[in-house]
């Protein structure tokens, strides 16, 4: 039984170690909200927690590249306009810290 529970435990550290969660951290469901979050932010390869400067710097190189006058698709950008509106949205809802 402590063996078991040894290998448990070893394979638990292991988990966080090399994919940063801990493994019963999969076993809850992602809302929907932010999984298009994460889908927003892959789209426009954004951090998590990117400003706005960024999240617009970010939509304006996607833009760039995938603008229907230069040989991309519109479906293209419009899943990077969306990307853009829905993360600034999420930003502008977002409460600040307080000033310290």
């Amino acid at each position: 039984m402590i063996r078991f529970l040894a290998l448990a435990l070893l394979l638990a550290v292991a988990c966080r170690w090399i994919f940063g969660k801990w493994p019963w951290e999969y076993l809850t469901a992602q809302s929907a909200t932010d999984r298009a979050l994460a889908q927003a932010r892959a789209t426009l390869d954004v951090p998590r927690h990117a400003s706005e400067d960024e999240i617009r710097l970010a939509h304006r190189r996607i833009a760039t590249i995938n603008h229907p006058d230069k040989g991309g698709s519109a479906a293209t950008l419009q899943e990077a306009n969306a990307a853009r509106d829905l993360l600034l949205d999420h930003i502008s809802r977002t409460p600040t810290e307080p000033p310290q």
